[in-house]
């Protein structure tokens, strides 16, 4: 089966302080970005679209809902490790407020002090369980950069590793065979289709300070 895993768009700024969640929503270029994204996969035969809770994936997995007549499944497994972070900031924003706060940051790529062992578990189960309830199917998730790089460095072999950096809905394409257990990359990072709607071109990207 071809398991698709979509980074969200770009979310906004959020800075909470009375102790709830920041799960931003998307950004007017977030929103853009689902739309492209929408219209890059719309023709392409999608059995089932899951998405993980967080504001930032749902909307930005609903214009492909919509346009293939699918519902979005919730997939809570495959919310980034910072869902319960009060703050979200992108790094270009951190980057011109604390210099040295985005380098640290950049240094490990995600926030001082997570225990991410949890984090790594609940991913590969959620991606296997969505792998056996789709055999010989097509399915897009809808997640977060640190997601896409858990999976992508267990297909890999690397063990856990934050490799690379997804731009906001790129489309990260696995194969996933069903007796031999053998899971391999098909893509990391399409991209095409944001050339459009990103300033700069498809190479732009916003990374957050307080998650992929």
């Amino acid at each position: 089966m071809e398991l698709i895993l979509v980074r969200h768009g770009l979310p906004l700024t959020v800075e909470r302080v009375d102790g709830a969640p920041a799960n931003p929503a998307l950004s007017e270029l977030g929103h853009a970005q689902a739309l492209a994204v929408a219209a890059h996969l719309g023709s392409e035969s999608i059995d089932r679209i899951y998405s993980s809770h967080l504001q930032r994936a749902h909307q930005t997995a609903l214009p492909l809902a919509e346009t293939l007549g699918l519902e979005v499944e919730l997939e809570s497994r495959v919310a980034e490790y910072d869902r319960d972070s009060q703050v979200y900031v992108p790094l270009e924003e951190l980057r011109e407020r604390d210099y040295q706060a985005w380098l640290d940051f950049m240094s490990r790529g995600y926030p001082d002090g997570m225990d991410l062992d949890d984090f790594r578990r609940d991913v590969l189960a959620g991606m296997e369980d969505i792998i056996a309830a789709n055999p010989g199917g097509r399915v897009v998730v809808f997640c977060h950069g640190g997601v896409i790089n858990t999976w992508a460095s267990h297909v890999i072999g690397l063990g856990f590793k934050l490799f690379f950096n997804p731009d906001y809905t790129s489309v990260n394409r696995f194969l996933a065979a069903g007796g031999s257990g053998v899971r391999s990359v098909g893509s990391l990072n399409e991209r095409a289709h944001l050339r459009a709607v990103t300033p700069g071109g498809a190479r732009k990207s916003h990374q957050s300070a307080a998650s992929t």
